[in-house]
């Protein structure tokens, strides 16, 4: 990263001074940092700032803190827990310290507790971490971070979007709420789910999922014909009829159903993936509120849930995720559940009237679901019978009817920011520059749309479990804007990202590390006077490990040899550029990275593969191709090897090989085609076809070697 120019340096310290603003009747509150939002990440934010020695101060819309990680949020989405640090890993600590007090254990004995959790223990006493907790443990972790390092915040604050932001010279001058209340800062945190301040400040974002072709990915955009998880309706042996009367399409349509087109796979769209709340309920009897019937009950809208207990479906308990004192963090499972699919398409760039039109239309769909089941005849009495076991926990929520504050924001504006993650990144097809931190959770998208197929049965879409296959690194680039558009700003929830990357990034333990980063980056670009795009990455970098981040990882689970620690230059086929039908593939023994694709002998003359790079230093270069070899495999691969001189000079053919990949590499995992000279810069190419080949036809990785 560079230092700004001195005119521009100059130019900013002016945008930044905050004296007229001060003279403006002593209206405005100043402060280093200003935080917008009341999400687990804005207390991040402002735990980091203290302890980097700046004043900060949290303008919270949310009178509770924490999001939804105090908001039911508590069978934590960890992924790999390896790469979970900083003040993240400290906030699980602090949970865990909780629990070591007896009277915490208000309903149950810890040792009753079965310690279940996503994939690791919930409490993990080696580690003294604790990823599974109660909305109310948690929310009292982020209280006493408030009072532990006197964080000041200002709750109940909602932004005036329309005229609150005061913006000069591409920098945040200072931003007022509803109240009449104005902050003035140096930097400026949006820490909401929503993303309000980023388009407030006139900051690009993007709402909904982009095209395939946008970012060069194979999992955003409409997914008709996938079917991940066990959200959709092929789970059920009977197809499921839309229609009211299931044999007449006239007689309508059941609630909950679309009738417009879902679109084409892979097209970009303007949905959003579904909203629910993340539900605390409890079986203990003294603790147990049963399910109120609430206003508005609409007995019609569970019509479609109805035909498919019918049909014999019966995991309506499938997500009922044990938390301690015998409560649950209950989530969607299943083809109608918890999540309102459909109905929050226009919550991201609501108005705050219509956001509450909307939040209350989904307490109102999932209270009524809850009774319904509970409560209507028609429910299989298996199922009504485990119901009722069930209710509303007395002793969480207790100032909103026992029911969570926060709606499950899953998605809604995504800033377009210096650097865009995308699935690329997460899926190591392309390496990530500038780590901050790390993700590891699969990429996770709920459903979008609940349709009508050509056959005339209903089917959900949009849902999405594609794993990274290991942790993967998030750019500091993503975290702020583009340098033209906004100076001053960071952006630790809605990163700039693709839809479908957002899918793994969204998790609440990421939030909180790309908070801390953010605001270690915020405090060395204040200290040097430079834009946040311009802070010293190496200086950042340190800062971060000292405190405790995880920014890369060598994954011991990993198969493959990993391309990066192998010799030379080494392009893992995931960073090839594919051209026609390529199959992934981990089933051989031995192969580079997470795998390696096949053509599933099929498609001759219309499949190859391009590897790229550039020579860094002149030299003799051994080329060199790895694949698994196998009895099935092409017997004549036809291979390219390709050097483009570097100034734009002509490529030219280097030599044209056939390799046999029945026999194994000559050289271990790599077989030796070709030796060639380079001089610093030229571009190096190996292309890979099927053409006139009878077998599989296999792609790993391309190595260049310098040799003596």
């Amino acid at each position: 990263m560079k230092t700004l120019p001195r005119a521009l340096a100059a130019f900013l310290a002016l945008a930044l001074s905050l004296a007229p603003l001060a003279a403006q009747e002593g209206k405005a509150l100043e402060r280093d940092f200003v935080v917008y939002g009341g999400t687990c990440a804005a207390v991040i934010a402002a735990v980091q700032a203290k302890k980097m020695g700046k004043s900060v101060v949290v303008v919270s819309p949310d009178k509770h803190l924490g999001g939804l990680s105090s908001g039911g949020l508590g069978f934590t989405d960890t992924g790999n827990k390896a790469v979970i640090g900083g003040l993240s890993r400290d906030f699980y600590h602090r949970v865990w310290l909780e629990y070591q007090k007896p009277e915490t254990w208000k309903w149950q004995k810890p040792g009753e507790y079965g310690n279940k959790g996503q994939g690791t223990p919930a409490m993990d006493g080696e580690n003294r971490t604790m990823w599974i907790f109660e909305p109310s443990v948690a929310e009292k972790v982020f209280e006493d971070y408030v009072k532990e390092f006197d964080i000041e915040v200002h709750r109940d604050e909602w932004l005036d979007r329309e005229k609150g932001v005061v913006v000069t010279d591409g920098a945040i001058r200072s931003i007022t709420t509803l109240s009449g209340k104005t902050y003035a800062g140096k930097i400026f945190f949006d820490a909401t789910y929503e993303g309000d301040l980023i388009a407030a400040a006139g900051v690009d974002y993007h709402v909904g999922r982009e095209a395939n072709s946008v970012y060069g990915e194979e999992w955003n955009g409409v997914q008709v014909g996938v079917l991940h998880h066990r959200h959709h309706f092929d789970t059920i042996d009977t197809r499921i009829s839309p229609y009211v009367d299931p044999s007449d399409p006239a007689s309508g349509v059941l609630a909950r159903i679309s009738t417009e087109d879902p679109g084409v796979k892979g097209e970009g769209d303007h949905r959003v993936q579904a909203y629910c709340f993340r539900m605390c309920l409890t079986n203990r009897p003294e603790n147990r509120i049963p399910f109120p019937k609430p206003e508005r009950y609409d007995p019609t809208q569970y019509e479609l849930l109805l035909r498919i207990f019918e049909a014999g479906w019966r995991e309506t308990f499938g997500k009922f995720d044990p938390i301690p004192n015998h409560k649950t963090d209950t989530n969607n499972h299943g083809p109608f559940s918890t999540d309102n699919i459909g109905y929050n398409y226009d919550y991201p760039e609501a108005s705050y009237e219509k956001r509450r039109e909307i939040i209350a239309e989904h307490e109102t769909y999932q209270k009524g679901w809850l009774y319904f089941i509970a409560n209507d005849p028609r429910v299989p009495k298996d199922v009504q019978d485990e119901m009722k076991q069930w209710g509303l926990p007395k002793d969480e929520f207790t100032d909103n009817g026992n029911w969570s504050h926060q709606l499950y924001i899953r998605e809604a504006r995504r800033m377009v920011g210096h650097y865009v993650m995308t699935e690329n990144e997460l899926r190591k097809k392309k390496p990530t520059p500038e780590s901050v931190g790390m993700g590891s959770y699969t990429i996770d998208s709920h459903n979008v749309q609940r349709y009508i197929t050509p056959e005339g049965h209903v089917q959900n879409e949009g849902d999405i479990g594609v794993s990274t296959r290991g942790p993967y690194e998030i750019a500091y680039g993503s975290l702020v804007p583009r340098k033209e558009q906004c100076v001053n700003l960071m952006v630790p929830v809605c990163v700039s990202s693709s839809h479908i990357a957002f899918g793994s990034i969204r998790m609440e333990p990421v939030f909180m590390i790309l908070a801390q980063s953010a605001a270690t980056a915020a405090s060395l670009a204040l200290d040097s006077g430079v834009a946040v795009q311009d802070v010293d990455y190496a200086a950042l970098r340190e800062r971060l490990l000292a405190d405790g981040q995880i920014l890369q990882y060598d994954d011991p689970n990993q198969r493959g040899a990993n391309p990066a620690k192998l010799p030379g230059i080494v392009v893992d086929e995931e960073a090839a550029e594919l051209v026609g039908s390529w199959e992934e593939s981990a089933s051989a023994k031995e192969y580079v990275g997470f795998g390696y694709h096949h053509d599933g002998n099929a498609n001759k003359r219309k499949a190859k593969a391009i590897f790229t790079t550039t020579i860094p230093e002149a030299g003799t270069y051994a080329v060199r191709l790895a694949y698994p070899p196998n009895n099935n495999r092409a017997k004549a691969v036809k291979v390219l090897i390709v050097k483009i001189k570097k100034l734009g000079g002509p490529g030219r053919l280097f030599d044209e090989v056939e390799v046999d990949q029945t026999k194994a590499p000559s050289d271990g995992l790599f077989h030796h085609l070709a030796t060639q000279e380079f001089a610093a810069g030229d571009k190096a190419a190996v292309i890979v076809s099927n053409e006139d080949t009878e077998g599989y036809v296999v792609i790993d990785a391309v190595q260049w070697l310098k040799v003596d």
